[in-house]
C-alpha cells in the first residue's frame, strides 16, 4: 500500500473515536470508518508480475485505454496511447521501458476531466521521458483530472529504471498518456483494459528491442 492510504486510513479512523468519544453515537462514527476503508482501498498497491520479453512497452498506468493514434511531434512522427485511470484503478505509475530518465518536466495546468482530450496539454502534468539501452525513447505522462490535485514522481533526471518499477502516483481521476516510436507495433485496442506495470501496450520490431 502508498503511505498516502495509511495517512488518510489513521487521520478518519482517530475521527471516528473522537465522534463516538465525545457523541456516543455509532452511526455518526460509520462516516469516517467508511472512508478510512476507502481511502486503504484506493492508495492499494499490488505486485504485478513485470514482462520479461525484450522489445515490450509495458503500462505505466491501470484504467482503460481511450486512443491509440499516429501522432506528428516537433520530433518527427509517433504514436500515441491513452489511458484514463478513474477513481476505482490503482493509482500507482510504473515505468514502460528500462533506462535512464532524459527528462523529466513538471507543468502547471488546469483540472479539466480526464476524459476530455484537451487535458493532455493544458492540465497540471509530469511528463518523464525514458531512453533505452538501444537509443529508443518512450515518454509518458501523468495527467492530473478533475478530481486529481496531485501528482507524485519519486524519480529524478539521470536516474535509471526499470521496466514496471514504481515511480509515482496520481491522485484519484486522472489520465496517462504514452508516446511511443512510429515503428513501435500497438498490441492493445480502445475500451481495453489494462493494468500498469504488466499488460503490454507494445512491442518494437525485431533488432530494435529496449
Amino acid at each position: 500500500m502508498v503511505r498516502d492510504g495509511y495517512i488518510y486510513g489513521l487521520v478518519f479512523l482517530v475521527l471516528a473515536v473522537v465522534i463516538l468519544w465525545l457523541t456516543g453515537s455509532l452511526w455518526l462514527a460509520v462516516v469516517p470508518v467508511a472512508l478510512a476503508a476507502f481511502f486503504l482501498w484506493f492508495f492499494r498497491d499490488p505486485e504485478r508480475i513485470i514482462p520479461t520479453e525484450p522489445g515490450l512497452i509495458v503500462s505505466p498506468g491501470d484504467g482503460k485505454v481511450t486512443e491509440t493514434a499516429a501522432i506528428n511531434t516537433p520530433d518527427g512522427p509517433r504514436k500515441r496511447i491513452s489511458i484514463f485511470l478513474s477513481v476505482f484503478n490503482v493509482h500507482v505509475n510504473r515505468a514502460p521501458i528500462a533506462g535512464v530518465l532524459t527528462s523529466v518536466r513538471y507543468q502547471k495546468g488546469q483540472y479539466l476531466n480526464a476524459m476530455n482530450p484537451a487535458s493532455a496539454e493544458q492540465n497540471e502534468q509530469n511528463v518523464a521521458t525514458v531512453r533505452g539501452e538501444d537509443g529508443i525513447e518512450v515518454t509518458f505522462k501523468q495527467i492530473a483530472g478533475l478530481l486529481a490535485r496531485r501528482i507524485v514522481f519519486n524519480c529524478r533526471e539521470g536516474e535509471t529504471v526499470e521496466r514496471g518499477q514504481r515511480v509515482g502516483l496520481i491522485k484519484f481521476g486522472s489520465r496517462v498518456n504514452v508516446i511511443l516510436p512510429a515503428e513501435a507495433e500497438v498490441r492493445v485496442k480502445v475500451g481495453q483494459s489494462v493494468e500498469g506495470g504488466s499488460s503490454v501496450l507494445a512491442a518494437m520490431p525485431q533488432g530494435k528491442s529496449l
